[in-house]
């Protein structure tokens, strides 16, 4: 099983399009999650909310999606009701999804910031086997003895005064292997994890 993860789309329709067509034609997933902050800068914003709710994508609240950019009432709804926390179930795999940690869209885990006994202790605590993040928009991809966490980086191409790596992530099941695609390269060519 493959499970595409997209996360900070920030407004950018045009990569988001490139990504989700992408994940359904060359890689063919069989799952798409979002984590999370689908609005904030970028020059689409609505019609990013749009396609993720209308493709029904679990799709967890980042700290952008908090605030409504004048979107239509459908879509200002739409955010209004995304959880912080998601859970699913894949191929026997648990998946617990936020935008930055567990209950919190605020703050986010870096490589650097995290021992692989914090990240053990995190995933037991959650009873999970997969924790995908975002918010950082630096990608990230970690194997400790109790599963996996997943930060797939940020999706938007467009210049920003923060960095962004355009990148999006398939996990495959039941290997847990990761794969990082850069939207700006060849969709069959996978880049490395930072």
């Amino acid at each position: 099983m493959k499970l595409g993860i997209i996360a900070d789309i920030h407004g950018d329709y045009a990569a988001l399009t490139t990504a989700l067509e992408r994940l359904d034609s060359v890689h063919q997933v069989d799952h798409i999650l979002c984590a999370g902050d689908l609005i904030g800068r970028g020059p689409e914003q609505d019609r990013v909310v749009s396609l993720i709710r209308e493709r029904g994508i679990p799709t967890v609240k980042g700290n952008h999606d908090q605030w409504n950019y004048s979107l239509s009432s459908e879509n200002a709804d739409f955010l209004d009701d995304l959880p912080i926390n998601w859970r699913g179930q894949f191929a026997g795999y648990r998946v617990f999804m936020c935008h930055g940690k567990p209950g919190n869209n605020i703050w986010g885990l870096y490589r650097d910031h995290v021992s692989n006994t914090l990240l053990n202790m995190m995933l037991g605590s959650l009873d999970a086997d997969v924790l995908i993040v975002g918010h950082t928009h630096v990608p990230m991809y970690i194997r400790v003895a109790n599963g996996a966490v997943i930060n797939p980086g940020s999706l938007y191409t467009f210049n920003s005064m923060r960095v962004t790596s355009h990148t999006y992530g398939i996990l495959h099941l039941p290997d847990m292997r990761f794969e990082l695609y850069d939207l700006t390269t060849e969709p069959t060519t996978p880049v490395a994890v930072p």
